[in-house]
């Protein structure tokens, strides 16, 4: 059981964490490995997740090392995709084999091609933290789904797969409340936008002007649900020189 302080110091750290994530990876990063575990062990796995994406990944691999292995791989799971390739690299050979097990085979294979696509590419860009059901499931497992998540992490979509994780469609979560709850997923979805991991950024733009919405599912050459690719998480375009400015040179 945790004593008392360092109840109390986890409370801390989880505030810093929420407050600055990246400043509180910095911070942690010069505590020995044990020393972070005992202030962060007993934290969520969204504030686990949040202090690991900006540390260091020698560091983050060793902390993720030592937790329970169904926690690590959820954790690892959640980080974005660059970061969580990086992670796999520095885990030992037997211990990277134990959470590639523990892994979805998709996201695991997805770690191993992470390597291979280009900088501001969607594959780097995309959030792999998505909520999926089934076709053939009733609309009250999602609903239910959904209600235990924070009002904040509600995604605006949520996607529907087939049996082998193919991307049959989308349900807008702003649509739920006009259907019935015994409605089966695959009948109320609606066709989903998709991109190519490999797309880079102004692919990215021009297929999010045509969709018309700020979410676009990434996946791959088989139509394997990879995740999501949110229009905020694309770099900003250099500026093009107004008549002006151009008028001036």
């Amino acid at each position: 059981m945790n004593s008392p302080i360092h109840t109390l110091a986890g409370a801390i750290t989880e505030k810093f964490i929420a407050a600055d994530p990246a400043a509180a990876a910095r911070a942690l990063e010069t505590f020995a490995t044990h020393e972070v575990l005992l202030l962060i062990g007993s934290l969520k796995a969204q504030m686990l997740v949040a202090c690991l994406n900006p540390m260091d990944p020698a560091k983050a691999a060793a902390v993720l090392r030592r937790l329970p292995l169904r926690q690590a791989s959820y954790v690892l799971a959640h980080l974005d995709v660059p970061q969580a390739a990086r992670l796999m690299k520095e885990f030992s050979a037997p211990y990277r084999e134990r959470m590639r097990a523990a892994l979805e085979p998709a996201f695991a294979q997805l770690l191993e091609q992470a390597g291979s696509y280009a900088p501001g590419s969607a594959g780097l860009l995309m959030n792999t933290d998505v909520i999926t059901v089934r076709t053939e499931s009733k609309l009250t497992a999602l609903i239910e789904r959904l209600k235990a998540l924070p009002r904040k992490k509600l995604p605006p979509v949520c996607f529907v797969t087939g049996k082998a994780g193919e991307l049959k469609g989308v349900i807008r979560t702003a649509e739920l409340a006009f259907y019935s709850p015994q409605s089966v997923c695959g009948s109320i979805m609606s066709p989903a936008d998709t991109l190519s991991p490999q797309a880079d950024a102004e692919t990215a733009r021009q297929a999010f002007l045509k969709a018309q919405n700020d979410v676009l599912a990434v996946a791959d050459e088989k139509n394997i649900l990879l995740g999501v690719l949110l229009k905020q998480a694309l770099p900003v375009a250099a500026d093009k020189k107004s008549f002006w400015k151009r008028l001036a040179e």
